[in-house]
């Protein structure tokens, strides 16, 4: 009696089951793309942080994430057609680096959320309607120039004490760096000094604007774009000179240039997660108020200090992030 009850009682079991292995029920692939202006094989330690970032909130390539990446390679005219490819590949949410990617993104895509990246006085510049409430579909990561600006004379002016004209190797063609030497000429004359501008737009500018830019003490440097391929010609330029520089992004100082104050890319990217996460799920962008940058970065070259004869004041030692 006991086996044919426990012969019945696995018969009723195997009835019980599918006859077939239910499938899983396969999960939304989310797509983000990302308009940068640099390669994607200089930029692959910003995109493992933004990839970390996401794995943090549960998204992973290969299970439910897919990244797009378009770069301008100096270009800055092409912002507008690589977001429309980004578009056109069905990206949910775009992550633009810099001012001129965001607003050429944003002329071209009005329905895809973008994730703007280290953009400068996005008010002035027209991007969003204000910080806290940005309106559109852009939302992400800002700052004021003015302060930044002020910021980067104060340091080359405390690394080169004897300065009293300080030259601006600007690429004035991007209006965000036209707006920044504007604010740096002004943190210039509250400290006393002379500027000079000098405006370079193409490669082929940038030896022959050495002939000038040698009439000054000191350098802020901001090419945008167009330097992201010529870092090592503007530094072995400036060393040839003996003249200090200031950069805004540390790869100019691993390069052998003096120093550089800006923004801390890997935290940028590291961040943008948090926004996409956001959006993904619902969130509007136009009502995500913009955030100040996680981190800024003043990184010093200890040889190229020495070479320019300079020493780091102990107050300025203090707030460096790193001596190279």
């Amino acid at each position: 009696m006991i086996a044919r009850r426990s012969f019945i009682a696995g018969s009723l079991a195997l009835l019980s089951r599918p006859a077939w292995p239910q499938e899983r029920k396969a999960e939304r692939i989310v797509r983000v793309g990302v308009l940068d202006p640099q390669p994607l094989a200089i930029n692959a330690g910003n995109l493992e942080q933004l990839r970390k970032g996401l794995r943090g909130a549960g998204y992973s390539e290969g299970r439910n994430l897919a990244i797009e990446y378009r770069a301008s390679d100096g270009r800055a005219g092409r912002y507008g057609s690589l977001a429309q490819e980004l578009g056109s590949a069905g990206v949910d949410v775009l992550i633009a680096r810099g001012t001129q990617a965001a607003l050429g993104a944003r002329n071209v895509m009005r329905d895809i959320p973008i994730v703007a990246l280290g953009v400068n006085d996005p008010v002035d510049t027209g991007l969003v309607e204000s910080l806290e409430r940005p309106g559109g579909n852009v939302t992400g990561i800002a700052f004021l120039i003015k302060d930044l600006e002020t910021r980067r004379v104060d340091v080359l002016r405390a690394l080169a004490p004897k300065t009293r004209r300080v030259v601006g190797l600007m690429n004035m063609g991007n209006p965000a760096i036209a707006h920044a030497w504007k604010m740096a000429e002004e943190a210039a004359r509250g400290f006393k000094l002379d500027t000079l501008l000098v405006d370079v737009r193409k490669r082929s500018q940038i030896e022959p604007s050495f002939d000038t830019v040698r009439e000054g003490d000191a350098v802020v440097v901001q090419l945008g774009t167009l330097g992201a391929t010529q870092r090592q010609s503007v530094v072995e330029l400036a060393a040839h000179h003996h003249l200090p520089a200031i950069y805004t992004a540390r790869q100019y100082v691993d390069a052998g240039g003096l120093v550089s104050y800006g923004l801390d890319a890997a935290q940028l990217f590291f961040r943008a997660a948090t926004f996409v996460d956001k959006l993904v799920k619902g969130a509007k962008p136009g009502e995500l108020a913009m955030e100040p940058p996680p981190k800024f970065e003043l990184v010093i070259n200890r040889k190229t200090l020495r070479s320019l004869d300079l020493v780091i004041p102990p107050d300025l030692l203090l707030r460096s992030n790193e001596i190279v």
